[in-house]
């Protein structure tokens, strides 16, 4: 008998997923675009956000780890918790000292806490449904996601316009408690596992553990995330750095218009990530892996017009609106790219590795966006005025290791 896929405790992690990721995508929002706006500089906003990444890398493993060992629920319940009394801690302090120093440690925080928090969601789908609905399973996760960073800054945008960033801090710390809460109603079944020495020879077996698994046993997996890296490193960090330099620093548009555009391009480009993982949900039958270098090449394919329309210097709004359609149909795509990858990790992984090889896996995806987050923070610094350089060298070199991985996905 199959099991049905929208089971009460996978429901809680859904409804759970919906309110943290909506305060998550509105706080990440809202506190680098603050940073923009104060220092109009693409170098500094560039550096912040990289340094920002680091925790994450640093702390997915961890998350891992944990995850295999300890109580899922209980990883997301606490971390929850802690997120909320960051922000708020935040939220009182912003008027005193270093606010660039606040602000960037702030960040670094919350993405190191969200590095150790998702492998635990990842990592409880296996526990929580049957293996013929992972695709749909993980579907539903990412189209909350792109749901979430949908609304996330089309709300950040319109209320830190109209009533400044504290007011928007708030409302975040209100979304990851009642997520907390929320998730404390959770039952996933645990998988003990024996912890043999000390937490340093615990975490080196571990590592050394999944890295075995993804570079001896299945080293077509390794192949694809080193895939992943590039496409981060050239592309993904392009689109993070160009969305709110181009569109509040360099098109011609009033601030808190240029605020309020830029919160409505995040919501467009989260509806592409939310059609993407509908998509992926209703053609989970059609949509082989062996696909996967083909959609790839499409995003890269994507980039040159956002490059053709800032060469032509055509109107701010011709602009907005070509670079916001093109990062429309690359989210799209990237997150049906995405779950085809997890969906075939969860399958091919046994489950005492699934939360360590998860973790492992992207932490090494993002190890690249910390660097292409700096490096472009800075060629954008270095090529003012002719930004559309920019634009073209980070479309060439991703459709070249798009073209280049396609065999690799065939190989799956």
């Amino acid at each position: 008998m199959k099991q049905k896929l929208f089971s009460k405790d996978f429901t809680l992690v859904v409804i759970g997923q919906i309110i943290s990721l909506f305060g998550n995508a509105t706080v990440r929002f809202a506190l680098p675009l603050y940073l923009l706006n104060l220092t109009g500089s693409s170098v500094l906003y560039g550096t912040v956000t990289a340094c920002a990444f680091i925790p994450a890398i640093l702390l997915s493993p961890v998350g891992g780890m944990i995850a295999d060992r300890v109580n899922k629920r209980n990883i997301m319940v606490i971390l929850d918790f802690v997120t909320a009394a960051v922000i708020l801690a935040f939220s009182l302090l912003m008027d005193r000292g270093n606010l660039i120093v606040l602000a960037a440690v702030t960040l670094m925080i919350l993405y190191g806490i969200a590095g150790a928090y998702q492998p635990s969601v990842q990592a409880s789908i296996p526990a929580l449904t049957s293996r013929e609905n992972f695709m749909a399973a993980n579907s539903v996760i990412n189209t909350i996601s792109s749901f979430s960073s949908l609304t996330g800054p089309v709300f950040g945008g319109i209320f830190y316009s109209a009533y400044g960033l504290r007011p928007v801090l708030l409302v975040c710390v209100a979304c990851f408690a009642l997520s907390a809460v929320m998730e404390l109603f959770i039952h996933i079944p645990q998988q003990n596992q024996e912890t043999g020495g000390g937490i340093w020879e615990t975490a080196g077996k571990d590592i050394g553990e999944s890295l075995r698994f993804i570079f001896t046993e299945k080293p077509v997996i390794a192949k694809c995330t080193m895939t992943v890296c590039g496409i981060n490193l050239f592309l993904s960090a392009m689109l993070l750095v160009a969305m709110p330099y181009l569109i509040t620093e360099v098109l011609a548009f009033q601030p808190a218009r240029a605020n309020r555009l830029y919160g409505m391009a995040q919501g467009l480009m989260a509806a592409g990530g939310l059609a993407g993982g509908i998509c992926a949900g209703v053609f989970a039958g059609r949509l082989t892996v062996r696909k996967a270098g083909t959609i790839l090449i499409v995003c890269g394919l994507c980039v040159f017009p956002m490059g053709i329309i800032l060469l032509l210097s055509a109107s701010a709004m011709v602009c907005y609106t070509v670079i916001t359609l093109c990062c429309f149909v690359i989210m799209g795509l990237s997150t049906i790219f995405t779950v085809q990858m997890m969906s075939v990790l969860q399958r091919e992984t046994p489950g005492n590795l699934i939360g360590k090889v998860i973790s492992v896996i992207l932490t090494l995806s993002m190890c690249a966006q910390p660097l292409g987050n700096a490096f472009y923070g800075i060629l954008f610094e270095l090529c003012e005025g002719v930004e559309s350089a920019v634009v073209f060298f980070a479309g060439a070199v991703s459709l070249l290791i798009a073209v280049c991985s396609r065999k690799v996905f065939m190989d799956l």
